[in-house]
């Protein structure tokens, strides 16, 4: 067996003994667990300039799928459409998909295939096209990332793109280190439980200095047994900066229309003086997303969306009198009165806190009066209406909300 193989087989035993991420099918009764990317509205707005209407026939497919998570997140928000939908699971686990299918039947889908092979042999197993595509945790363990994002491509319909996430290297700050001590320690032809043992022991008497015992944002070595043997003892592991995902979708053909959540990916939500702002917005948008990941540096996942170049200009949605605005999360009377009173909104990520200036009022009108008015019913022209200001008056106001917002990934434009 080549070297590769014996990874790629080591990986399988992995995820068989220990299913990723931990699900207990009974807790469908209490929650839909719900996130980026995949997040129905998110996923309109950022890939199909939030025009999709999902009444008519859609496909997806979840590759690499796990436990099910984004499947089930998928399937869910799909149910409660009144069109002909497909969500197809593919994971190389039969321990994890189990899990998922229980999931599944918990929740009464029926929307759902579920294969088990590679993503790799998509085009044999399932082939597209799909409107969707998820590869969540998944790319940065095979062999050859860049052939596994352009296989998954090759399947994209027309107009579709995908919701991808990826390793990053700067907020994963001392995993590899200790990856490749328990490596010196701990042979990977051993039991699983034995190497979980053994590690833990590590991990009990690490020094004060220690890199990955001083990181804030690394956490699922404490959370479970799967998680710390997906975190430290997984057989092939890597981590991504903003710039090598680039790199990465421009060989596929890709772009990325969205990296979740915005603000973290914005300079200007750590940087305060105007001329180093004014040197940032100098850059690419690429260049201004890496250098935001190095200022903060507690980006330990990057989850975003990518759509074919060509497509990238019409992929996020672009406020228009017909566009109604979604809150997600936020009550639009609270946060109006936040907004408000305060005079900012502070949000608080892993390891960091942000704060954001209410928009300046003009005329009187500002911020508090136009989320006040986001129902989820009124469109951003009705709103408009309602205040008594024309179009062309109200998007000047509206802009900095919009911004403000969806930074913090809590509204979503939709048709």
């Amino acid at each position: 067996m080549s070297s590769d193989a014996q990874v790629t087989a080591q990986v399988i035993g992995q995820y068989e003994a220990l299913p990723y991420p931990p699900r207990d099918p009974a807790d469908e009764a209490k929650r839909l667990i719900t996130g980026s990317p995949s997040f129905l509205p998110e996923l309109n707005h950022y890939v199909f300039g939030g025009r999709r209407d999902f009444s008519k026939p859609f496909r997806a497919l979840v590759a690499g799928g796990g436990t099910g998570d984004g499947t089930i997140q998928l399937a869910a928000l799909l149910a409660q459409t009144p069109g002909a939908h497909e969500v197809v699971y593919l994971d190389l686990s039969a321990a994890a998909r189990g899990i998922a299918e229980s999931r599944a039947k918990a929740r009464g889908l029926t929307n759902i295939r579920f294969l088990t092979g590679s993503l790799l042999d998509i085009a044999t197993l399932a082939l597209g096209p799909y409107d969707y595509i998820e590869a969540c945790g998944v790319l940065h363990h095979l062999d050859d990332p860049a052939a596994g994002l352009q296989a998954l491509s090759a399947q994209l319909a027309e107009g579709g793109g995908l919701g991808l996430m990826l390793y990053g290297i700067h907020g994963r700050v001392g995993v590899y280190p200790m990856q490749a001590a328990l490596r010196q320690l701990i042979p990977h032809d051993i039991p699983i439980p034995e190497q979980v043992m053994l590690a833990k022991k590590l991990l009990a008497d690490l020094p004060a200095s220690n890199a990955l015992l001083r990181n804030p944002v690394v956490g699922d070595h404490k959370a479970s047994d799967a998680g710390l043997f997906d975190l430290l003892l997984h057989a092939r592991d890597r981590a991504y900066s903003v710039m090598q995902i680039g790199f990465l979708l421009e060989r596929a053909g890709l772009a990325a229309s969205a990296w979740i959540e915005p603000c973290r990916y914005d300079p200007d939500s750590y940087i305060k003086d105007e001329e180093l702002r004014a040197r940032a917005a100098q850059l690419s948008p690429l260049e201004r997303a890496a250098l935001a990941e190095r200022i903060s540096s507690t980006l330990k996942v990057h989850a975003f969306y990518a759509v074919p170049k060509a497509r990238l200009s019409e992929a996020v949605a672009r406020p228009a009198p017909d566009l109604i605005p979604y809150l997600h999360e936020l009550p639009p009377a609270a946060l109006a009165t936040t907004l408000d009173k305060r005079g900012e909104l502070a949000i608080n990520f892993p390891a960091e806190r942000l704060v954001f200036k209410t928009p300046p009022r003009v005329n009187g009108v500002g911020a508090p009066e136009i989320v006040a008015r986001m129902d989820g019913r009124r469109s951003l022209g009705q709103i408009a209406a309602e205040m008594q200001i024309g179009w062309d008056d109200f998007l000047p106001l509206y802009l900095p909300v919009h911004k403000l917002l969806t930074g913090i990934n809590k509204l979503f434009l939709r048709g």
